[in-house]
């Protein structure tokens, strides 16, 4: 259920409020381009800026317009383990169908710290976890054999992997085996995990080419590593210049250069600079997505 190309949704802003027709218009979007899954409030969605109104308007949202067409996963991790099971109380009460929960930030638990964490956010629901772990992020790097460990609890099913290291990726995909997914969370390197067994990507770019990521994971899971690869070397000047500044500074950007939503941040994010909105604008344009998102590659 939780494979494919999965969005990681921004959270649209405008004049200091959510954008909920904003919102609406993306969750179309991804309806009709092939999206595989919506994860909200997630790091794109900008989620710990949200006040915790915001943060349940926008799963409440969420849910209502996907309908149950496709998976919905809420973004629920903290680093505060109490208020990280409120909220996936909240998420699971408003009718997603799984969690992503990154492993806690700033605190830098330890590794046994980290298996504390997850088995108590596991204890208290019954939807399907999967865990991120971004380390450049979070000061954190969630290891092989702790991922391994967590693998064994029922409720936890798959790691979102954004180390960059591919060594890493395939150890996990060694010691889990195939019944645990490992998802990409690098879209630059979505091709390399699926290679190494991966099943999807959680996705930033997904976000201005729905379809085009949906089509290269579909492809490379279908067999037809020509057709990836094609899809893999065109979105990937676009993955690159999505984190030419800090995300999701630039997608916003992007999206709102596609006339999509506004690109307006919360503090302390700010928008690109002029000469990166050149470099965002260039690229999305030499892939041919201010065409509007009907364009295929």
């Amino acid at each position: 259920m939780l494979t494919g190309s999965i969005v990681a949704l921004v959270t649209p802003f405008r004049d200091g409020q959510i954008d909920e027709t904003g919102l609406r218009r993306l969750l179309r979007m991804h309806l009709e381009h092939e999206t595989d899954g919506i994860v909200p409030c997630g790091t794109t969605g900008e989620a710990v800026t949200l006040s915790h109104e915001e943060y349940e308007r926008v799963i409440a949202i969420t849910v209502e317009e996907v309908g149950g067409r496709i998976p919905v996963i809420a973004g629920a991790g903290t680093n505060d383990t109490a208020k990280t099971i409120a909220m996936s109380r909240y998420a699971q009460s408003a009718g997603v169908d799984g969690l992503l929960i990154v492993t806690p930030y700033y605190n830098r638990p330890t590794q046994r710290g980290l298996v504390a964490h997850y088995r108590a956010i596991a204890a208290s629901t019954n939807l399907p976890i999967i865990m991120y772990n971004v380390p450049s992020r979070t000061g954190t790097n969630l290891l092989p054999e702790t991922v391994a460990e967590l693998a064994q609890v029922d409720q936890i099913v798959g790691i979102k992997e954004a180390s960059g290291n591919l060594d890493q990726v395939s150890a996990i995909v060694h010691r889990c085996g195939d019944g645990f997914t490992v998802l990409s969370g690098d879209d630059s390197l979505t091709l390399p995990i699926l290679a190494v067994g991966g099943k999807g990507v959680i996705s930033v770019t997904a976000n201005i080419a729905p379809r085009e990521v949906a089509r290269m994971v579909r492809a490379f899971r279908e067999g037809n590593s020509a057709e990836a690869r094609r899809l893999h070397n065109h979105l990937f000047p676009v993955s690159r210049a999505l984190f030419v500044e800090t995300n999701p500074g630039p997608v916003k950007a992007a999206l709102a250069l596609m006339g999509l939503i506004s690109g307006e941040m919360r503090l302390p994010l700010v928008p690109p600079s002029d000469a990166n909105l050149r470099l965002i604008r260039e690229t999305i344009d030499q892939a041919g997505l201010l065409a509007g998102t009907e364009q295929a590659a």
